[in-house]
């Protein structure tokens, strides 16, 4: 019962996902226009890199590993503490790592320098231990209301191409804000423990472990719009990244459910059911199969001419790339 009270909670974050960019899309596509959107994709994109590198694949290593020890509330405590320790250290040596790069190498400075806020908000970024205890009503109600009053930013302050800064400040400190919202919500699993007994570094090796093949997959669908605005233009960046925002947006509901897997699944595995583990893995793939083909021919049937009426004027060409990268939603929802 769990796992569908879980499932239901993230499905529905999921489908406010899919309805804000009904109204955000339309909107920031025609205020900044094919390059705005195009060097807000292109900052993000390096920027996320170095988030990712600094995180060091927390967000899964975290999440079960709390999976694994929630039971016994001093072991719950160490690993939150030593695995929160561990990330912070990364994440500040890979902030300073970044804003070398914008000083040296940047192509456009200010709106990197503004993108550095997400480095910042990874700091404080504890959300992977409240889907380990699967606790996914905070985390929904939390990323709900953040994306909720940005929206509101957006719609009230956003008004013409030269607030692309102030759209990217919007969006970084309203993931950071989010972020620090968590932290009250500690006292109720977490109590005080000795310094002297962490030992950080002793997750570094299972969060690599995990951390490489979230790498691979990060460059297909993130360093592909650094290599595409740095060999080619900031608005190619941005048609592609239009594209692949849509193909994200009607995959929300199909993985919210591996989100939801992950803790529960782990939590078995560590009590060693793995017969129950086989049977929620094979309805997992069929329910998945069910919903991804025909969103997988759907979105191809009205990619051309749905491109150019959702962005505007300027936005054709998303609708090639739309229905070329359409076929990869049964396979990411496989995965």
């Amino acid at each position: 019962m769990k796992i569908v009270r879980n499932y239901l909670y993230n499905a529905s974050y999921q489908v406010l996902l899919i309805l804000l960019p009904l109204i955000t899309g339309p909107y920031v596509s025609r205020i900044l226009g094919p390059t705005g959107v195009g060097i807000n994709s292109y900052t993000y994109s390096i920027a996320n890199w170095y988030v990712l590198l600094g995180s060091i694949g927390v967000g899964l290593y975290g999440n079960r590993q709390i999976a694994y020890v929630r039971s016994n509330e001093k072991d719950l405590a160490l690993n939150f503490w030593e695995i929160f320790f561990m990330k912070a250290t990364v994440v500040i040596i890979f902030f300073a790592f970044y804003i070398v790069y914008v000083v040296k190498f940047g192509k456009y400075k200010k709106f990197e320098l503004a993108q550095s806020v997400y480095l910042v908000a990874a700091l404080f970024d504890i959300s992977w231990f409240f889907m380990g205890v699967e606790d996914f009503k905070r985390t929904v109600t939390r990323n709900t209301i953040v994306k909720i009053i940005s929206l509101i930013l957006i719609l009230i302050f956003v008004k013409s191409k030269s607030d692309l800064l102030l759209y990217i400040y919007i969006l970084s400190f309203a993931t950071f804000g989010g972020n620090l919202t968590l932290w009250p919500y500690l006292n109720r699993y977490i109590h005080k423990i000795e310094i002297s007994k962490l030992h950080p570094w002793r997750h570094f090796k299972g969060s690599i472990e995990l951390f490489l093949p979230l790498a691979a997959i990060q460059i297909y669908t993130t360093l592909n719009k650094v290599i595409l605005g740095y060999f080619d233009s900031a608005t190619s960046t941005g048609f592609y990244d239009k594209s692949d925002s849509i193909v994200r947006m009607s995959l929300t509901i199909v993985t919210s459910l591996g989100t939801v897997l992950l803790p529960h699944i782990s939590k078995m595995i560590a009590e060693g059911e793995t017969k129950r583990v086989n049977q929620l893995l094979y309805k997992s793939f069929s329910f998945t199969s069910f919903l991804s083909i025909p969103i997988m021919f759907g979105l191809a049937a009205i990619s051309i001419k749905f491109a150019p009426f959702f962005y505007g004027d300027g936005f054709e060409t998303v609708g090639y790339a739309l229905f070329i990268e359409s076929f990869v939603i049964i396979f990411i929802a496989w995965a």
